[in-house]
């Protein structure tokens, strides 16, 4: 292995080895110790992960361990968003999970492997290497869900999450070794050059084409294989649901961006319409069904289907332009949602889940600060103006128009403003409803990192908005490279 070699995965490395680590440590800690120790190492962890993804960072591509790998400007920022969203999740999560048992060393060494297979899905050059970096992080998820063994909830939601995701998984195998059958390389840059000097029949073409994209649909949770995503986001501790909704969305969108984008280039016309037809099915879906659900939990569920539809609008554009947008998309999305469920987190106690919507009545009576955060990010969600989310759809937007699908952009805004309906609800039940008697055991005493850092996360929103354009000149920069 070559230095430079040695520096692209670097950042994985350094994970791997400290998860091992913490792991080892927490059976040798005294118990008053075990907590301290595993939350402060991950959290040095995924700093040092950022930091070494940003530093030995390349804007042309870079391959490493014979072609298995590469390092570029898209790897270098998602890895980095990666190790940064995590960090912020275990943050939101310590009173949370300490409060139900679930601050221990298994918690923080599934996460940080978990970090490990989205850090190799963003850098992946070939098809097993990417399919090893998300069974690893499936296989992390499967237990972070199921991780609080008394819950009966957790333990089906992990059920379900498992046995769907095993039958994708087995699914975009499937469709992998077709493409494999069918052009004889499994190295994403190669991938595409073959298949459009492929002479044979169309039918074993299609049916990969199909198999790939019903096993990456899944694992976004896109319309029709959507089922998994509410009853996983509801019926999982939300110290969990908050790492789930926030860094793996980083990580498909690399994974369809390697895949699609580059790897399944000439074939863009066949998944452009297919993705077509996702986006709109998931932004209806999702935007309309999220509207009668009464837990707040479930509804962010939806709301995340309803996301992944306006993402893959940029995507389906075939354009750089577009896949910038989205890649700008998906990283606002997933830090207005991580302060979302940083609310839900720093709101629930011992006794209680501040997880239904009416939970939240008068909620600006008795914790004004925490109403006003959760204002800001529901109407980031939104798309209203002046806050990012309202940038990041409008980018979307002008990349769809761009390409010539305007009634496409259309119907997003319809759908945009249908959705627009279930975020307001929460705004108006936090500050026009009576509080309810149960309101009073709601507690807003997070941890001081916590409270800093859900201002900061709420007040982003606003704050950030003339200079977002740089986060998508820099996601242009990093894409333009590339197409």
């Amino acid at each position: 292995m070559t230095k430079q070699e040695f520096l692209i995965v670097l950042p994985e490395i350094v994970v791997s080895l400290m998860a091992c680590f913490i792991l080892v440590l927490d059976l040798y800690l005294p118990a008053t110790q075990k907590q301290k120790f595993g939350y402060g190492l991950s959290l040095v962890t995924l700093a040092v992960g950022a930091t070494l993804s940003l530093v030995y960072s390349e804007s042309a591509p870079v391959y490493g361990l014979n072609g298995l790998v590469l390092m570029d400007g898209v790897s270098a920022i998602l890895k980095a968003g990666i190790c940064i969203l995590t960090g912020c999740a275990l943050v939101y999560s310590r009173s949370y999970a300490t409060a139900r048992g679930l601050w221990q060393g298994e918690f923080f060494t599934l996460a940080l492997f978990g970090v490990v297979g989205m850090m190799v899905m963003t850098a992946s050059n070939h098809l097993l290497s990417l399919y090893v970096g998300l069974e690893l992080l499936a296989l992390c998820l499967y237990a972070m869900v199921a991780l609080r063994t008394t819950s009966t909830t957790a333990s089906e939601a992990a059920m379900k999450y498992f046995v769907l995701g095993a039958l994708a998984s087995g699914i975009l195998l499937y469709g992998m070794s077709l493409l494999y059958g069918l052009t004889g390389t499994l190295y994403l840059n190669e991938l595409s050059e073959s298949m459009g000097h492929y002479a044979g029949s169309t039918l074993p073409r299609t049916m990969a084409l199909i198999l790939v994209l019903v096993g990456l649909l899944f694992k976004i949770g896109a319309v029709p294989f959507h089922m998994w995503v509410p009853d996983v986001y509801e019926g999982s501790p939300t110290s969990t649901t908050v790492y789930l909704a926030t860094a793996p969305k980083l990580a498909g969108f690399a994974m369809i961006l390697r895949l699609l984008a580059d790897g399944l280039e000439s074939l863009a016309t066949e998944w452009q319409g297919m993705l077509l037809v996702v986006s709109i099915l998931s932004l209806a879906l999702g935007n309309v069904i999220a509207i009668a659900q009464k837990n707040i939990k479930r509804m962010l569920a939806y709301s995340a289907i309803a996301h992944v539809g306006f993402f893959l609008l940029g995507i389906l554009t075939g354009e750089g332009s577009g896949y910038a947008s989205a890649m700008a998309y998906i990283l606002i999305y997933a830090v207005v949602t991580l302060g979302a469920f940083g609310v839900i987190l720093v709101l629930s106690s011992e006794e209680v889940e501040a997880d239904l919507i009416e939970d939240y009545s008068g909620l600006s009576r008795s914790h004004p600060w925490a109403a006003f955060i959760m204002l800001l990010l529901m109407l980031s969600l939104a798309g209203i103006p002046p806050t990012v989310g309202f940038y990041a759809k409008l980018s979307v937007l002008q990349a769809v128009v761009n390409a010539e699908l305007t009634w496409a952009a259309v119907i997003a805004v319809v759908f945009s403003v249908v959705g627009a309906f279930y975020y307001l609800r929460i705004v108006k039940v936090m500050y026009f409803d009576e509080p309810r008697t149960e309101q009073l055991r709601l507690q807003f005493s997070p941890k001081p990192d916590a409270r800093i850092l859900l201002t900061i996360n709420g007040l982003a929103v606003v704050v950030l908005m003339p200079w977002i354009g740089g986060l998508t000149t820099l996601c242009e920069a990093a894409i333009g490279v590339l197409f």
